[in-house]
């Protein structure tokens, strides 16, 4: 069981900014930016190469949450990052699928 099934099931405590019967939101605890929230869907999905066409509406709704909790943070006119990875080469620390909603500072590229 990955760290994120035990923030959805409530064993383990994080400060959540949105959920619904789908996706949950909390904030990241070793944040990379003054705003960093990461989007998890509910279900479970190992990475981005899981992902089936009967996901379309989910990672459709996943990024538009992305943006509306950018705008309720307060980074949306400013600009945000969204950031999935996929494995370990990709930076992908967690096997469950999420987006990392980073904002409230200028991103850099390549990031660092």
């Amino acid at each position: 069981m990955t760290i994120f099934e035990r923030i959805i099931l409530r064993q383990i405590p994080a400060d959540i900014v949105f959920e619904d019967d789908e996706l949950i939101a909390f904030r990241d605890i070793e944040p990379k930016a003054p705003v960093h929230i990461l989007l998890v869907p509910k279900r479970h999905i190992a990475n981005i190469n899981e992902l089936k066409e009967t996901d379309t509406l989910m990672i459709g709704r996943l990024v538009l949450r992305a943006s509306e909790i950018a705008r309720t943070e307060g980074i949306a006119e400013s600009g945000y990052r969204l950031v999935i990875n996929c494995n370990r080469d990709g930076g992908q620390s967690v096997d469950h699928v999420h987006v990392h909603i980073l904002g409230g500072r200028p991103m850099k590229w390549p990031p660092g």
